[in-house]
């Protein structure tokens, strides 16, 4: 199974300072200030590290993250309607 970081309620995916602080000790990057939120990808194990370990200390004041997991084998993409988020399968969209 896969595992993918999401936020589940309206408001905006975020990490709080000690997640964030928790994944740059993980990475192993020096300086916090360096990553960027929207560069992290969602199912970096990383990152689902410290969701699971932080539970609800891993949220930031307009989150509530959550762990999903999906099968194995699945292209997947995070689709959010007003900050609340799900993964979805990828499948081909034209406009």
């Amino acid at each position: 199974m896969q595992k993918i970081v999401i936020n589940s309620r309206h408001g905006g995916f975020g990490l709080s300072d000690e997640a964030m602080r928790r994944y740059a000790e993980i990475k192993k990057i020096e300086d916090v200030n360096s990553v960027h939120i929207y560069d992290i990808c969602r199912d970096d194990p990383a990152l689902v590290q410290v969701v699971e370990e932080l539970g609800e200390k891993s949220h930031d004041r307009y989150s509530e993250l959550r762990v999903v997991e999906i099968p194995d084998r699945i292209s997947w993409i995070v689709l959010e309607y007003d900050g609340l988020e799900h993964v979805a399968e990828q499948h081909r969209t034209w406009y």
